[in-house]
């Protein structure tokens, strides 16, 4: 049994939305990529301007701190001032990112001598991190926004530019979720402290450094060939989509023809 095309009037026809629905896979990817604004909910909050604290209200801060973390992962205040301390980072990267290929996992004598294995070959391969995963690092008070990015690179043996990544604060705001991209001159720890150690109240994530144009030169082959296949099969998810809709829509038609034919005029 076919159904009559004069019956679908209203309704776009299946090669025109999965025409649509290609350009729209297309046109987003390349939007979220060439974006020069990619984060719309910005929390546009000023940072404390005051005077640096005293010694004194440093170690306040710090008693007041320890006291509520319930993990063990206090923060120890030193006599010249600086403290030391633990912030969670979030991986929330969309994009593969490129390390060595074929060496060995980093061992523990590897991480005390600090033995670079990047360093140990020049073939690449690019894949993807676990998205949202977390990373827990210990740092200092002194450590920057920069160093914590490095150093988060350096774990994963990532040998990409580390200005391709950024660092942002993640808070809740009168029921929102908002996002700050905090400077490479930032001090996390020092965040840390001042919002407490609820992750609720304040978390840390990594993301790509989406400012301006895309530099597609900054990208290596395999990046850029990670970057059709996650083109591809948006498509074809978006293919698989528009079918199983039309498919339902055809079935439902052919069902009320079906009763609509049984019954006496």
């Amino acid at each position: 049994m076919t159904v009559d095309s004069s019956m679908s009037s209203g309704y776009c026809s299946l090669d025109e939305e999965l025409e649509d629905c290609f350009f729209t896979a297309k046109t987003t990817f390349f939007r979220n990529v060439q974006s020069k604004h990619p984060l719309k909910n910005v929390c546009k909050s000023v940072e404390e301007t005051r005077r640096p604290p005293t010694l004194q209200e440093i170690k306040q801060k710090i008693d007041s701190y320890n006291s509520r973390e319930k993990n063990c992962l206090g923060m120890k205040l030193s006599e010249d001032g600086t403290y030391t301390g633990f912030i969670k980072v979030h991986l929330k990267l969309r994009r593969p990112v490129t390390v060595p290929a074929g060496i060995r996992p980093q061992s523990i004598y590897d991480a005390i001598k600090e033995v670079n294995l990047a360093a140990t070959t020049d073939k690449r391969t690019s894949f993807y991190l676990p998205l949202d995963a977390i990373k827990q690092l210990h740092i200092s008070s002194t450590t920057t926004v920069s160093e914590v990015i490095q150093g988060l690179l350096k774990k994963f043996m990532v040998v990409d530019n580390p200005q391709k990544f950024a660092l942002f604060k993640r808070i809740h705001k009168d029921g929102q979720v908002l996002f700050q991209k905090l400077s490479v001159a930032d001090c996390p720890l020092y965040l840390r402290l001042l919002a407490g150690p609820d992750t609720e109240v304040l978390s840390f994530v990594l993301k790509e450094n989406e400012t301006g144009e895309v530099e597609w030169d900054a990208f290596s082959i395999p990046e850029l060939q990670n970057f059709l296949t996650i083109l591809e099969k948006e498509e074809q998810d978006k293919i698989q989509q528009v079918q199983k809709k039309y498919n339902k829509f055809r079935q439902k038609l052919e069902e009320a023809l079906r009763e609509s034919q049984g019954k006496p005029g």
